[in-house]
């Protein structure tokens, strides 16, 4: 419920912009105040990323979470309450620390309570319920006003406290505590009853004991070649998820129908993107243990890349002046190819490489440094969109956009390795150069 809520704070922006931009707004806005509503989000973000590592290391993973509840409930009793501009960047920006440590402590938790054969389906559903979190927005802020648009989003979080305060806490970080009963005791809760957890706890403790209590900086973890490798795959993947221009699609969806004079109209067709876009993060729960990481990866983005061009050509044709009325369905399916194909891989994916890639003992310090440069990314693409729009055209922001989606994928095929199946004694192995052979498994 807490990513479902990160979600509603992420698209908080597509409907509710449009209304301050209205000549009849009762807090009407300029172009660069609303381009700043949408990326001081981001820039919390980077805030809330940089701590929160440290913070669930010694606090806890599910402590962590549920502290996370306070940020989230404070920036929208400020927007309720709003009667000023500079109200709405204080509330985004503390929305941004929330939104910014979730998104390192939650795939944290998740992959350390994760068996190895769903750690992949548990890693898509983080973003399963981000997408939950957009659709939900969407559609709230098409038939609520804003402050009941407001108060149901502050709901979510409320129901996040009720139901996570039951959850166990993570093993890993049990076991990391010295702290083995209560990690037995968490295993019961997440495998049953029936399991027996000896080997996986002697699987952390064995893991823990090769870390030596170490606490790597950047700069070390840097001069490893192994972690390097890891940063590499991981902190590139980041940088190439909010490159594709995702987020700016997300905050400016009901602003790119209205551009485009789409024959739907533009609050039907951002629920329509944002609905698929939730199917498909279902499907790629469903599929990514058994396609693997990278092929997803290759082809969402080089599928993003195509439906980028199309975009930019019905942008193209419509702003020199030909007759666009029979291309009238171009932006809608293109951004609905667009959502699909991320969906499916570059949405999920870099969130598991993250927890997949890295030690135990330099976890919380890469996913620290990984979210800080994805939402250092969010921020760029999302305050610098409106600008590029006006002096390089829509159509040319577009195609840039798939430019990168096309290096993506070379970047994938070249530096990035296969994590499915395998345990991270294993991912460690093939960094270093060895071949891992996996088990085969017998047809039932």
């Amino acid at each position: 419920m807490l990513v479902a809520g990160v979600g509603s704070a992420l698209a908080w922006t597509s409907p509710v912009l449009p209304q301050l931009y209205a000549e009849d707004s009762w807090l009407p806005i300029t172009a660069n105040e609303g381009s700043w509503i949408s990326s001081l989000l981001a820039v919390g973000a980077i805030a809330g990323a940089f701590p929160s590592g440290s913070m669930a290391d010694k606090m806890g993973r599910k402590k962590s979470l549920l502290l996370l509840s306070v940020p989230f409930l404070l920036s929208w009793g400020i927007i309720v309450v709003s009667t000023e501009v500079k109200l709405l960047y204080i509330a985004r920006f503390i929305a941004g620390m929330g939104v910014g440590a979730g998104c390192v402590v939650g795939p944290t938790y998740i992959s350390e309570i994760a068996e190895v054969s769903t750690r992949g389906t548990l890693g898509a559903l983080f973003q399963l319920f981000l997408t939950l979190g957009i659709f939900l927005a969407f559609v709230l802020g098409s038939v609520l006003n804003y402050t009941t648009f407001a108060i149901v989003c502050a709901g979510i979080i409320v129901a996040f406290l009720a139901t996570f305060y039951w959850m166990p806490e993570s093993p890993v970080w049990l076991v990391t505590q010295r702290r083995k009963q209560d990690a037995t005791v968490a295993l019961a809760a997440f495998r049953g009853q029936d399991y027996d957890p000896n080997q996986e706890l002697n699987e952390m403790q064995r893991a823990l004991d090769e870390c030596s209590g170490k606490k790597p900086t950047i700069g070390d973890m840097a001069k490893d070649p192994v972690t390097r490798k890891s940063m590499i795959a991981s902190f590139g993947m980041m940088f190439f998820q909010q490159a594709s221009g995702v987020n700016a699609v997300i905050f400016y969806t009901v602003t790119i129908f209205q551009a485009a004079g789409s024959s739907m109209a533009p609050e039907v067709a951002s629920i329509v993107v944002s609905l698929v876009q939730l199917v498909m993060s279902g499907v790629a729960a469903l599929i990514v243990d058994r396609a693997g990481r990278k092929p997803l990866l290759m082809l969402s983005t080089s599928v993003m890349s195509a439906s980028l061009i199309a975009l930019g050509y019905y942008f193209k044709q419509k702003d020199s002046g030909s007759d666009v009325s029979s291309l009238g369905w171009l932006p809608l399916v293109s951004l609905i190819v667009f959502m699909v194909a991320f969906s499916i891989g570059l949405g999920p994916v870099p969130w598991m490489l993250m927890g997949e890639l890295f030690s135990s003992e330099t976890k919380a310090v890469a996913s620290s440094y990984a979210v800080m440069l994805n939402w250092f990314m969010v921020f760029v693409v999302t305050k610098t969109f409106p600008t590029m729009n006006s002096e390089l055209g829509i159509d040319m922001t577009f195609w840039i956009f798939a430019v990168i989606m096309a290096g993506a994928t070379a970047y994938t095929h070249v530096l990035v390795p296969e994590t499915k199946g395998k345990t991270y004694q294993q991912i460690l192995r093939e960094l270093q150069g060895e071949t891992i052979d996996l088990p085969v498994k017998s047809a039932a």
